[in-house]
């Protein structure tokens, strides 16, 4: 991926959900006047939701996910209807497209009290009004509209616009503790896990804003680091590692130097910071058949030593000491009930737009299992968590920063 290009857990993302029929891929592929999703008359023809990342003016990037129909029937059926409840945790902005012709509908009006309840701004949209005889005046957060001869789409757009405020300030990865010509060295190990070519997703938005920030970027493998911190001639800001060389990193970085890692980064980035430093506290109190779920926001092809499924549990066990059994999830199936579980450690979420890593994180909490990430998790069990932490403004109060 370039370093242009937006990322999908930094869009906007607008789910289309509806009953079968009810026009939610012919307004898709109306607004963005493209054939992004398959148009049929027969019930039934999205049946998993489908994702598509563009430009929609005047939101800017957004992701735009057209889901399986609501009243779908049969046991199949109600797999589709799962998963489109489940884009909900992702949702920033809802639009439930209604023929205009049959009105609500009770699993209409069902999705309406979900989106309230889960906060979410919504817009009724009822397609087809082309077929109506005369005009509805529309209630509140609703529009009529007609996919086939584009009336009222540029309205209905400029409502979409309109839900959601996109230039508020955002806390930053790294850009808003640094000034400018501050020196930041990225430690980047480049292994058979390393995708080829490139460098992953937190490393280059990382990177990234450290450009923002009018700042020095140096990036080296952990085999040059201990010589070029030698080499630099004058001191960095800070050190960013990956998480499996922490210890290695820690050694080499004097104590009068912030170190931290790019997943606990990603936490704070994310907003799920502080519970996740709370829950990493709880391998202390792990005992044996005690259960962890360990979940990663994105699939991707498993290396033999791979630090989800194979690292983190090796280092689990011999920290702890206990024979604590894995359960592992990737992608969209984090699951729906958490309750076996005595600890979940998450992936930086990288991939994982705000609005899903912080439903994960307060789904937890709600169940009463505590919520962690990897880079936290493994900063705890080398010692190094409130030296790993001490950078960020917010924990400034509880802690004493390198002078």
């Amino acid at each position: 991926m370039g370093l242009n290009e937006t990322p999908a857990g930094n869009r906007i993302h607008i789910a289309f959900f509806g009953k079968r029929n009810a026009g939610k891929s012919s307004i898709l592929n109306a607004i963005t006047n493209q054939n992004l999703a398959i148009v049929s008359d027969t019930k039934g023809t999205t049946t998993d939701p489908v994702y598509k990342a563009m430009e929609l003016l005047p939101l800017g990037p957004v992701m735009l996910i057209d889901t399986p129909g609501i009243d779908d029937e049969g046991a199949l059926g109600e797999l589709r209807i799962k998963k489109a409840q489940q884009v909900l945790n992702k949702t920033d902005i809802a639009v439930l497209v209604m023929d205009a012709k049959e009105g609500e509908s009770s699993e209409d009006e069902a999705l309406i009290q979900l989106f309230q309840k889960k906060e979410i701004p919504y817009l009724l949209v009822f397609n087809k009004c082309d077929l109506l005889q005369y005009n509805k005046n529309p209630k509140e957060h609703s529009i009529f509209v007609s996919a086939k001869t584009g009336e009222q789409i540029y309205a209905f757009k400029e409502k979409l616009s309109k839900l959601i405020t996109t230039d508020n300030p955002k806390i930053r990865l790294v850009g808003d503790i640094l000034d400018p010509c501050d020196y930041a060295i990225l430690v980047v190990p480049i292994d058979k896990a390393a995708p080829k070519g490139r460098l992953i997703l937190p490393q280059q938005q990382t990177l990234r804003d450290i450009l923002d920030a009018n700042a020095i970027s140096i990036v080296v493998r952990e085999t040059e680091f201990a010589e070029t911190l030698r080499n630099l001639g004058r001191k960095p800001r800070i050190v960013i590692t990956d998480s499996q060389v922490f210890h290695k990193i820690n050694a080499e970085t004097p104590e009068d130097i912030f170190l931290t890692s790019f997943s606990i980064l990603m936490a704070r980035y994310k907003g799920v910071l502080k519970t996740a430093v709370n829950g990493a506290k709880t391998l202390d109190f792990l005992e044996d058949g005690d259960k962890i779920l360990i979940s990663e926001g994105c699939t991707h092809h498993r290396q033999c030593d791979d630090i989800g499924t194979v690292k983190l549990p090796q280092w689990i066990k011999s920290y702890t000491n206990k024979n604590v059994k894995f359960e592992f999830t990737s992608g969209n199936d984090f699951p729906d009930n958490l309750t076996s579980y005595q600890l979940v450690v998450h992936c930086g979420g990288c991939m994982l737009n705000e609005k899903e890593m912080k439903y994960r994180q307060r789904f937890a909490a709600e169940s009463n299992i505590p919520f962690t990430n990897y880079g936290i998790l493994i900063a705890f069990m080398q010692g190094i968590l409130q030296r790993s932490i001490s950078v960020f403004p917010e924990f400034l109060s509880e802690m004493k920063p390198p002078s």
